[in-house]
């Protein structure tokens, strides 16, 4: 080596891991979100669902709305859908699209479905919960980090009982969608985090604006909580009054900021739900003491009451709290009063309809249970990070856990052979793995390796079991759907082979799989099931004869000659019942396509049918079959009179409430010659319809010209089922009928029950239709254009409902709001104009977006602001970290 030089010295080289090691919190949020998705995952296989064993998971709305929804984005991420942001044009004949998209999958997660192949949606769905879930454990045990130091395998632990609380095992597996606001909670705690430090305001704008974006309904409960741990925190601070209010003002405005970037989709909700059909409007009615209490232990299951499970380590440190004497009086009584505060809240009217924006859930009563299973964990881990309770609070915490085993015990809601002794196995588990950590001496690592190992057996065990009951006991419950199978794949390869879309309809169908079928499986029909299915579209099918469940908010296919010819629906689909649905006789045969001639979308009605005068929705009289007649334009029915007997051959007596009709009782063994009859006379060869919207059973036409036909109806009392008018048969020679009833329930049939559609008129008004209606229809996202024979007059009319949003011009003339014609949208002629372009624009669109714009800007001048002044100041210090009382960080134990 030449002199003076050095010797070379061989570079070192290190892992990426030893080079960027974990940081605690990234360690605690990982624990958290593995430690998650292995309790659900085997949950699932101890449960044997979907996808570990044959019982599906699709139950209630998950598998008639969710999954649905979630395919509907596959195809309008991969270019497959008809329609698009505005107009979803497979669905109730054509609805807004926008406010389903902002309720059900506008959530960041739900792009994850692209990744997946369409006929494993249920799949994608799924990973999707999981990560959501998990997504929720990470950011609660990453938030715990930012309260108060400590270490990081307990908020990991703490991480995984929030997300794995009761509320999301119960009640939101199966609603994906309000697992974002369970993510957002401890993000938003985050962003008021920073708001106390004059930290990050535009992420914490951003953070906000996603949280509102993926769920505005949890989003809005989250944020109340929020900003309560906000006003906690600035209160247990050392802070002067102008910085409190300070911090409060920054908080306040990333938050106001936040939702104005949101409001482009959050209007647009909200328009959506003003249009909406009306639910149910329920009174809230608080649970009972010992309901509550028995919602906190393991595998105790119900569908009203509020889900607090936490896990029992996480509850017992909740307990220890008030008596913990290593933390700060202020500390201690802060946190107690908020979860007590909440807890109480969630049992008095008033507050409960402020957590709920002022409207009782039709469904679960207590959504907002997440809330308080997030400030239980919270108090548990500030019950952990100023030490270990000492013996004295945990034997306080202990004695409170056995009151509330006790008093929970005389619950329904409890399985005493299962519950209680899962809970004294967890509460033994949970007190040994805490007494564990206490050191002893100086080496105690085995002793708190052991306890580690025996709290997070105890949480995964519990856990589970809870997971696992829920989901066998949902079964019991609720409704539940197959996942994609071979049905669906028979139904979507016999729609697209039949799809004529702008053309025709094609209708999946009257035998349906889910309440969305259009969504999952293809074409374009009436059925639509939403929390925002709009009011004309559901008051029109019902006076039509369309049947629908969930109180009116899941409209289904209407399989009628008339209605086909009035919304073009040119092919059909025909399907055997869901064999998966076992409440009716199962029929053989498989999927079969039929088809007939249709007028186009866009047809033309003479004037004096309509305009000038009122032609709404509230102009249909008490006859589906004269209502399907005023649409049509021709008179094409014949409503008899008929008579009803009761299987002893009495005339049945009149209906005992508000629904008009006569009462017929259920036959459990009815024979043949022990059934109700409708009897009467129609004309010869004639279609004969049974319109019985509060029949529930099946019926069928005496002879051979039921063609194999038979009714299957389905209602019941309060009414949230009405079912559809159905086609019986074909008249016989004779002339006279006989209809055979077989009801499951008490039902009704009501007057004008019977129609028979004489088929030689419909086909020449049909004919008359399409001569005269628009010689070439195109239809993008939210535009349809017409066009028509010179010199056209009368009312054109578009073969979809006339939801608000709906503005139309003919020729060059400037848009105006569409008129209505009988529930459909209209435009009036006037003999020179040959165009008719009609668009849709979502209500609430234009003002969200302006507000989204001003909060937009605001947001960027904010950040701006704040790299100028950190320019100008580079050496300006952060505020110190938030801590209670900072006498106390070397209070933390080093067990491990």
């Amino acid at each position: 080596m030449p002199s003076g030089q050095g010797q070379a010295v061989k570079p070192t080289t290190r892992s990426p891991a030893e080079l960027r090691p974990l940081r605690p919190q990234s360690k605690a949020a990982l624990l958290a979100a593995v430690l998650t998705v292995t309790v659900l995952c085997a949950a699932d296989v101890i449960a044997r669902s979907y996808p570990f064993g044959p019982r599906t998971r699709a139950v209630n709305d998950l598998g008639n709305q969710y999954v649905p929804f979630h395919a509907h984005l596959w195809d309008l991420l991969h270019g497959r859908a008809d329609g698009g942001l505005f107009v979803n044009w497979q669905s109730g004949f054509g609805s807004s699209f926008l406010p389903d998209l902002g309720t059900y999958v506008s959530s960041p997660f739900a792009l994850f479905v692209a990744l997946f192949p369409r006929d494993e949606i249920d799949l994608a769905v799924y990973v999707i919960t999981l990560l959501k879930v998990a997504s929720a454990a990470g950011s609660m045990a990453w938030l715990l980090f930012r309260l108060r130091p400590g270490q990081w395998w307990a908020a990991g632990l703490l991480g995984a009982s929030y997300a794995l609380c009761g509320w999301t095992l119960a009640d939101s597996v199966y609603n994906p969608m309000w697992l974002d606001g369970l993510v957002a909670l401890p993000l938003l705690c985050l962003v008021g985090e920073w708001a106390i430090r004059g930290r990050r305001p535009v992420l914490g704008v951003v953070v906000v604006a996603l949280a509102w974006i993926a769920n505005f309904y949890t989003a809005y409960m989250a944020t109340l909580a929020a900003g309560l741990v906000l006003l906690l925190r600035l209160w247990l601070d050392d802070l002067s009054r102008r910085q409190r209010l300070r911090a409060a003002g920054r908080a306040l405005v990333t938050v106001v900021l936040g939702i104005g970037l949101a409001a482009p989709l959050v209007t647009v909700v909200y328009f959506g739900t003003r249009h909406a059909y009306p639910g149910r409007v329920r009174q809230f009615v608080p649970v009972p003491t010992e309901d509550l209490l028995a919602r906190l232990l393991p595998t105790t299951y119900s569908f009203g009451t509020p889900a607090v499970f936490v896990g029992t380590t996480a509850l017992l440190l909740a307990l220890a709290l008030p008596f913990h004497r290593a933390v700060p009086v202020r500390v201690r009584a802060g946190w107690t009063l908020l979860v007590l505060g909440v807890a109480l809240s969630m049992q008095w009217g008033p507050t409960h309809l402020l957590w709920h924006a002022f409207a009782t859930p039709q469904g679960s009563s207590y959504r907002q249970t997440f809330v308080l299973c997030a400030l239980l964990v919270i108090a548990a881990w500030h019950a952990l990070s100023y030490g270990l309770p000492d013996l004295r609070a945990l034997g306080a915490a202990g004695a409170l856990l056995a009151l509330v085993i006790a008093v929970a015990s005389t619950s329904e809601r409890t399985l005493k052979s299962v519950s209680l002794p899962l809970a004294l196995l967890a509460a033994v588990g949970a007190l040994l793995g805490l007494a564990l950590l206490r050191p002893k001496r100086r080496d105690s690592r085995p002793l708190a390796a052991l306890a580690m190992v025996l709290l997070m057996c105890t949480q995964f065990g519990e856990a589970a079991a809870t997971a696992a009951v829920d989901t066998r006991l949902r079964l019991g419950h609720m409704d539940d759907y197959a996942p994609w199978g071979a049905r669906q794949r028979e139904q979507a390869e016999a729609i697209a082979g039949a799809d004529g879309w702008p053309r025709y309809r094609t209708d999946p169908g009257r035998e349906q799989t889910v309440g969305n079928d259009p969504l999952l499986v293809g074409g374009q029909g009436a059925q639509y099931y939403s929390s925002l299915t709009s009011d004309v579209l559901s008051r029109t099918m019902t006076a039509l004869g369309g049947g629908w469940t969930s109180r009116g908010r899941n409209v289904q296919s209407l399989d009628n000659a008339v209605t086909d010819a009035i919304f073009s629906v040119g092919a059909r689909v025909r399907s055997p019942p869901d064999p998966h649905q076992n409440w009716f006789p199962q029929d053989g045969g498989g999927v079969t396509v039929t088809r007939q001639d249709v007028p186009p979308l866009v047809t033309v009605r003479p004037t004096d049918s309509g305009f000038p005068g009122r032609t709404g929705v509230a102009d249909f009289g008490p006859s589906p079959y004269r209502n399907q007649e005023l649409l049509l334009g021709t008179r094409v029915y014949t409503v008899p009179e008929f008579t009803v007997r009761t299987a002893a051959g009495k005339p049945p007596s009149p209906s005992d409430d508000e629904r008009p009709g006569l009462r017929v009782g259920a036959l459990p063994r009815a024979t043949a010659k022990q059934k109700p009859t409708i009897t009467g006379s129609c004309p010869a060869g004639a279609e004969l319809y049974l319109w019985a919207p509060h029949f529930s059973g099946t019926a069928r036409l005496a002879g051979a010209s039921a063609d194999g036909l038979t009714g299957r109806f389905r209602s019941d009392q309060p009414v949230t089922k009405i079912a559809p008018m159905q086609r019986m048969g074909t008249v016989p020679a004779s002339g006279r009928f006989r209809i055979d009833l077989s009801p499951n329930k008490t039902s009704l049939i009501p007057d004008g029950a019977i129609g028979c559609l004489d088929t030689a008129r419909l086909r020449g008004a049909v004919a008359e239709l399409r001569e005269t209606g628009a010689e070439r229809v195109r239809v993008s996202d939210g535009t349809v254009r017409a066009e028509f024979p010179k010199r056209s007059t009368g009312i054109a009319v578009i073969a979809t409902p006339r939801i608000a949003g709906w503005r139309c011009a003919t020729d060059n003339a400037p848009a105006v709001p569409a008129k209505e014609y009988y529930g459909l949208t209209a435009v009036p002629l006037y003999g020179s104009a040959t165009t008719v372009t009609c668009t849709f624009h979502p209500p609430g669109l234009r003002l969200g977006t302006a507000v989204g714009a001003v909060s937009l800007t605001a947001a960027l001048l904010i950040g701006a602001v704040g790299a100028a002044r950190r320019r100008r100041t580079p050496d300006e210090t952060a505020p110190p970290p938030l801590d209670s009382h900072p006498t106390t960080r070397e209070r933390m134990t080093d067990a491990v």
